[in-house]
Formats: structure tokens, sequence, C-alpha cells
């Protein structure tokens, strides 16, 4: 009899696994998890989650001259809700606020130079930046490289030298920013710690576990179908 992590791999083997629905989070969430990169600091386009096909697609080029400064990506099965957007109003005076409806997006700092996206890395969550454009909540959960040789000890935000938070929170603020445009469309309200990295991962495996029980069903089923098993 085979268990259910050997009918994954199995399923695994024959084939690709959707970034997003496929991948697990992994069962330290979320203490460490799964990150899937999308882009890294040498791409001068923006890559983007084609959410029907699982596929990497170039969402835009990059209009101005500011790049991603570090690894970023998304959290798999996560997504954000309703949940998550009645945490963030806990903080907040604006409303009403919403989730952007997209999974939980997340940026890892590493020492490495990694050339391509369209990875998976397991990361140590260490804080996050509160953005609001409009009244979407769109929080970045800031993670080290698990087994980095320098960020790889950090364990909270405060570990983080602030010329490095500034630089990630100058990207997020300005890269969609005409030279001309007054006013921004987005805004860092709040620069968290460790903790309630945590609480807004975990807010965001609920939302997404009440957006997509269909898809976690159908993923129960195939692992547990006799169908997967080698005939006897």
């Amino acid at each position: 009899m085979h268990d259910p992590d050997v009918r994954w791999s199995m399923l695994c083997a024959l084939f690709k696994a959707h970034p997003w629905h496929g991948v697990s989070i992994g069962g330290e969430a979320p203490d460490r998890l799964t990150a899937y990169i999308e882009m890294v600091p040498a791409d001068s386009v923006k890559y983007e989650l084609d959410k029907d096909s699982g596929l990497l697609r170039i969402d835009r080029p990059q209009r101005y001259s500011n790049v991603c400064p570090v690894l970023y990506g998304f959290v798999p099965q996560t997504y954000c809700g309703d949940v998550f957007a009645a945490h963030c109003a806990e903080f907040e005076t604006r409303a009403p606020l919403q989730g952007d409806g997209d999974p939980l997006d997340i940026c890892v700092l590493t020492e490495r130079t990694i050339n391509q996206g369209d990875i998976l890395l397991r990361a140590i969550p260490i804080g996050g930046l509160r953005m609001l454009d409009g009244n979407d909540c769109d929080d970045k959960i800031i993670a080290v490289l698990d087994g980095d040789p320098s960020y790889g000890q950090w364990r909270d935000v405060g570990d983080c030298p602030t010329p490095l938070l500034d630089r990630l929170r100058h990207y997020f603020l300005t890269y969609k920013q005409s030279p001309d445009q007054k006013r921004r469309d987005t805004e860092i309200t709040r620069v968290y710690g460790r903790d309630e990295a945590h609480d807004v991962i975990r807010h965001c495996q609920q939302d997404y576990l009440g957006a997509f029980a269909d898809v976690a069903s159908v993923f129960g089923r195939l692992i547990a179908s006799k169908d997967l098993l080698p005939p006897e």
C-alpha cells in the first residue's frame, strides 16, 4: 500500500505542478515555507504568473530605471482575501479594505546571485511591508533564503539594515510612478516583524482554503486514488 506522500510524488513525476495550487507551502509554515520566484534583480521586464496555465508570462517591460532589488514572487497556496483584509483593517483607519485577490507576495533576501526566476526555494519569513494600493491590501512578506551564508541567521526584520529596507520601500512606492506623476497610487503604512508576518501568512492560508476548497478537494481525491497505484 502506497501512502499519500508516495502518491503525491507519482503525480509530480507525471505532471508539472501549478506553482500556485500544486506546490505545497511546506509543513513548517509559517516558520519556513516554500516560495515561488517570478523575478530576479537582473530582470528588465516584469514577469508574472499566468493564473490559468501556471506558466510564467511577461506582464510588461519595466517602464522606468528602477529594478526589483531582491528575489520576488509569492507564497503557494495563499490568497489575499477577506480574512487577510479584516486583519489589515485592525491596523488601518482607511475603510473599506479588501484583499487584492492574488497569492501573498514575498521578497527573499540572499547574498547569492540567482539569475533566473520560475524556481522554488525555502524561505524564512522575518517581517513584511503593509502596502495599500487604493483600498487593496497588497502586503509584501520579507524573508531570507534558508541557509544563506550572510542573511540566513536573521530572524526578525529588526536584523535587516535600514538602508536595505529603504530600497525595498522605494522600489514598491515608485516602480509604477512616471516622472510627471505628482501623487502616488500606493503607500506603505507599516513595516512589521516576524510575528505579524506569521499572522498574515496564516490568514492568507485561511483565505486560500475558503476560496479554493474545490481545488484542494480535487488534489486530495487524486492523491487518494487507487488509479495512481502500480499494478499488483
